[in-house]
């Protein structure tokens, strides 16, 4: 019988997917990740942390409830440790030995700041009470930071517990209702890897990081803990030495955030907290915007408050609520073995107008999330069974999309696959070139006993600005292979390459179909028994012929020059043509697949930092990457200069060199500088 994972036993390297994308190879980030940051992030926002607050309200009551105990025993220990010290003339706190908590308070009163309470008229401390003067830990190394910081998540853990066992005998509360949030110590690996003479070097004494994880209330004791399993962890933190390094702390958030994005395929959204000197900040990072909640001072009463009530909701909130996706489950399963996945994929039924989710299997993520921002797409070979996961029968891709609504009713993507399986249908000829629908529709999140339609909307309900409107979408399809980058030879991508450039120019003269949003992931790669095979899918981003269509922003690299610029209002076939170009010449230049790739950016590291020309397809705005591709494109001497000279041997040259002469250098175009041929 299937059983939901509870431990860190599992080794769950079957689930990481390809875990080398193109976002990790040196030059093709998110753009620049400061840029970035500063455009969408919203500070101050005080919504942010109230995101974790539990949405049923006898368990929100409870959570404020709790924060309230926590935080009044956390004072008189702090008061108490503070007067034991103002006798003593030292900084040696003397509770007792034998209470955990004693010993956490005292490691919490060195980080406030300390020497003494402030006093009210009646001579206890005050509500909002302050232990913080200029000798306090400004000058702390980080990891000292660090330590105080943990030493604060096990006091609220260890209430968190003792609360639980308490309930729990008296039936008033249940146990699986809740879970223990602990840190787990992690050095900076940005600072170990990075070298010293390197301009992006940080001291390690100026920062540490601190992961959080979740972990079952009957299985843990309130410790610090061992490495878990992937998708136990729940947010880092980054200590930053001194308040001014909180946007460099900022920034190292962002690419841990990401990675989290890429490891944990059931992410809607991400937590993150910094931690500078007294202030932490919790980040809500979304699918296009990140909120920054306003400050928690730690040496401040009403601070310590804030801190314990977002630990405490942490604790206790749905797992929706810290950022997870209820119906993705991981499950080890007895003699089918695991781990693996339970993904529902959800479908209205019409007798009774109640959704009812059909429930796939799966071994394999096939393609992670490996951006910060966007529809963080991820795609799982599946089945319909737990005992065949290692035949997979379906794709399922997990994304969300730009629908310019809400509507559960919004099908863009199956429409047009439905269109184009009737047209192909008729003729063998084509049908096999395209992915087959199975189905398609919104993901349901329960609230209560009602399902309602996952969206931005529904995931950052009471957060401001909500910059892109997305829907939550599963796609199903027939399984028709792995991702481009499972190819073993470049012949094999050259093949899928010339198949999908079939499957455009057919959609197009039968349909009058446009795909766009070209990608390494639009192609899958079939085995058959004549050999490889590419199959065009993910056409939620098409268009017809003369509609106006939104582009994936994400996925600049790839989009024609006019796309870039604005120039062209209007989709046409050489738009994706030219897309295919250029996913030809990056492929060539930093690897087909997971182990050329990794081989690339090993050499990256071990040697001079160069950024090669095509890394500026991928920099600064969709203006300047199109002014780049020009100067790349424009004539045949500019294109081996820039682009051919730094791909590898293969056929892939070849074809990038065709490409390029039948887009920019046919009679009657001058180059990429003209554009006779648009």
């Amino acid at each position: 019988m299937a059983t939901h994972l509870t431990t860190s036993e599992v080794d769950y390297s079957i689930l990481a997917g390809e875990n080398f994308g193109f976002s990790e190879i040196p030059g093709t980030r998110d753009g620049s990740l400061n840029e970035l940051i500063q455009r969408i992030l919203r500070r101050d926002c005080d919504a942010a942390s109230q995101l974790a607050t539990p949405s049923d309200l006898a368990l929100s009551t409870v959570a404020r409830e709790l924060a309230g105990n926590i935080a009044a025993d956390l004072e008189t220990r702090l008061s108490m440790a503070a007067l034991r010290r103002g006798q003593r003339n030292d900084l040696q706190g003397q509770g007792d030995a034998n209470d955990p908590l004693d010993t956490w308070a005292i490691d919490i009163l060195a980080w406030t700041g300390f020497p003494a309470p402030a006093k009210s008229v009646d001579n206890q401390p005050s509500d909002d009470s302050e232990y913080s003067d200029d000798s306090g830990p400004t000058a702390w190394e980080a990891d000292k930071i660090a330590l105080c910081y943990e030493s604060f998540m096990l006091f609220v853990a260890h209430h968190i517990k003792a609360h639980s066992s308490g309930q729990a005998a008296t039936g008033g509360f249940k146990p699986e209702d809740c879970r223990l949030i602990l840190p787990i110590t992690s050095k900076d690996t940005e600072t170990e890897r990075i070298d010293i003479r390197s301009a992006d070097y940080v001291d390690p004494v100026d920062f540490a990081t601190v992961e959080c994880g979740m972990f079952p209330l009957s299985d843990n004791s309130v410790k610090r803990q061992t490495t878990p399993a992937p998708h136990l962890f729940v947010a880092n933190t980054e200590i930053a030495r001194d308040q001014d390094d909180r946007n460099l702390a900022e920034r190292m958030l962002a690419t841990k955030t990401k990675a989290l994005y890429f490891d944990q395929h059931n992410r809607r959204f991400v937590w993150g907290l910094i931690a500078s000197s007294r202030t932490i900040h919790a980040y809500v990072f979304g699918t296009d915007d990140i909120w920054a909640s306003t400050a928690m001072d730690i040496s401040s009463a009403k601070g310590r408050r804030a801190f314990i009530s977002l630990l405490v909701g942490w604790s206790l909130c749905s797992v929706d609520r810290l950022g997870f996706d209820p119906s993705i489950r991981h499950v080890i399963g007895g003699s089918v073995g695991g781990p693996y996945l339970e993904i529902d994929v959800h479908k209205m039924d019409e007798s009774t107008g109640k959704v009812k989710p059909h429930t796939y299997y799966s071994q394999r993520c096939v393609g992670a999330a490996d951006r910060l921002t966007g529809r963080h797409a991820r795609y799982f070979a599946a089945s319909a069974s737990p005992n065949s996961m290692d035949t997979p029968t379906f794709l399922i891709k997990d994304m969300w999309t730009t629908s310019g609504s809400t509507s559960a009713n919004d099908s863009r993507e199956s429409s047009f696959l439905n269109v184009l399986h009737v047209e192909f249908d008729k003729s063998s000829e084509f049908s096999s070139i395209f992915s087959r629908l199975v189905s398609s529709g919104p993901v349901y999140i329960s609230r209560g006993d009602t399902a309602i339609a996952d969206s931005t909307a529904t995931a950052f309900a009471g957060l401001p600005a909500i910059s892109c409107v997305r829907q939550h979408r599963r796609t199903v399809t027939k399984w028709a292979g792995n991702m481009i980058s499972e190819a073993n030879n470049q012949s094999q991508v050259v093949v899928a390459v010339i198949n999908a450039m079939t499957a455009l120019n057919v959609a197009y003269a039968k349909c009058k179909i446009l795909r766009g949003n070209i990608s390494d992931r639009a192609i899958l790669l079939q085995q058959t028994v004549d050999g490889i095979r590419g199959v065009l899918t993910d056409f939620d981003y098409a268009c017809y012929a003369g509609d106006l269509a939104a582009e994936a922003p994400e996925l600049m690299i790839f989009r024609s020059i006019l796309s870039l610029e604005g120039a062209r209002p209007i989709r046409s076939l050489l738009d994706d043509l030219e897309s295919l170009l250029y996913l030809v010449c990056w492929l060539g230049t930093f690897g087909i697949n997971q182990n050329e790739r990794r081989e690339y950016a090993a050499r990256y590291a071990a040697g001079p930092k160069l950024i090669l020309p095509i890394m500026y397809w991928n920099r600064g705005t969709a203006a300047q990457s199109a002014d780049h591709k020009r100067n790349h494109m424009d004539t045949a001497l500019d294109f081996e200069t820039n682009i051919l000279s730094y791909m590898r041997k293969g056929p892939l040259r070849p074809l990038a060199m065709d490409l390029h002469r039948t887009l920019f250098l046919h009679p009657g175009c001058s180059g990429a500088k003209k554009t006779a041929w648009a």
